[in-house]
């Protein structure tokens, strides 16, 4: 039993197709489809069966994707106890993580880190909230976040710590009229304009609270990504905005409020493969973003 095999299959597994295994491993789909049949002489089963033009797993198939979690645990278990032996965590650990999240936690942790023997490398990616479980095949920890509990949709077979609970604050104009205001509750933004985000961003799940609780529709002028632009608009008084407290940095032309009746608050969560929480460098990577997560926590 070859744990490339095991491997192979859980990406199909998760990814969908062999063409999108094919793109994030950087492998051509005949490379893929010559090791699934290794494979299957291998195990002595059909791993795979057409379904259109495509390729779902078998029963077998499928039970062998769940154990691949298994068998790469194991493996990782017997390389943490070697690095204890040791002395000390080291390797290479990396990285995924959401803009606004990295912004946060990610210089603590490199402070914390400084002068280890693990070594850090970052990549930085905004998604819908049901899109970032997929990512742990790319790298050893993803920073995600969600606005409907402490784990992100799609991500419960997954290793989850949150590292902190963020409010969700209105960014309003200074100048604008709410902007006098201590706390806002959603019938206060009926008939104001936003600066949204995509559909299906947890963020977006807060307007569409309000709506449901107000009976009234909000206009999104625009729908962006990028925080920091989004503040930038809001200065210019393009609309209102729904930024996170933690790292929207005050100036003289954007305010944050707290808004009530409505849930408007996020959990910042680590997701891990088990296999690759097991390694010993990766624990130590996810205790050190909790503890710079409490330190925000007590700031905030």
């Amino acid at each position: 039993m070859e744990t490339r095999h095991l491997e192979l299959l859980r990406e199909l597994a998760v990814r969908g197709t062999l063409a999108a295994v094919a793109e994030a491993t950087h492998r051509t789909p005949s490379a893929l489809s010559q090791q699934l049949r290794t494979a299957e002489r291998d195990f002595g089963v059909a791993l795979v069966e057409p379904v259109g033009r495509g390729l779902r797993l078998t029963t077998e198939g499928e039970l062998l994707a769940d154990a691949a979690d298994e068998v790469c645990r194991v493996q990782a278990q017997v390389q943490a106890r070697l690095d204890a032996a040791r002395g000390e965590p080291s390797g290479r650990v990396s990285i995924g993580t959401l803009p606004s999240a990295g912004e946060a936690l990610l210089p603590g942790l490199v402070k914390a880190l400084r002068g280890s023997a693990i070594e850090l490398t970052l990549d930085d990616f905004d998604l819908a909230e049901a899109d970032y479980a997929t990512r742990t095949l790319d790298v050893d920890v993803v920073i995600a976040h969600s606005l409907s509990g402490d784990v992100p949709a799609g991500a419960q077979r997954l290793t989850s710590h949150v590292l902190v609970r963020e409010p969700i604050d209105v960014a309003l104009p200074t100048d604008h009229p709410l902007a006098s205001r201590e706390r806002l509750h959603p019938r206060d933004l009926v008939g104001t304009t936003w600066i949204g985000v995509p559909e299906g961003y947890p963020f977006d799940t807060i307007l569409l609270a309000v709506e449901a609780l107000t009976g009234q529709t909000l206009e999104r002028r625009q729908r962006l990504r990028d925080n920091q632009l989004i503040r930038a608009l809001v200065g210019r008084g393009e609309g209102l905005a729904l930024l996170p407290r933690f790292t929207t940095p005050a100036d003289g032309r954007v305010v944050l409020r707290p808004l009530a009746g409505v849930p408007a608050q996020r959990a910042i969560v680590a997701l891990c493969r088990p296999d690759r929480h097991a390694r010993l460098a990766v624990r130590t990577v996810v205790d050190e973003l909790e503890r710079v997560g409490a330190g925000l926590t007590a700031i905030g």
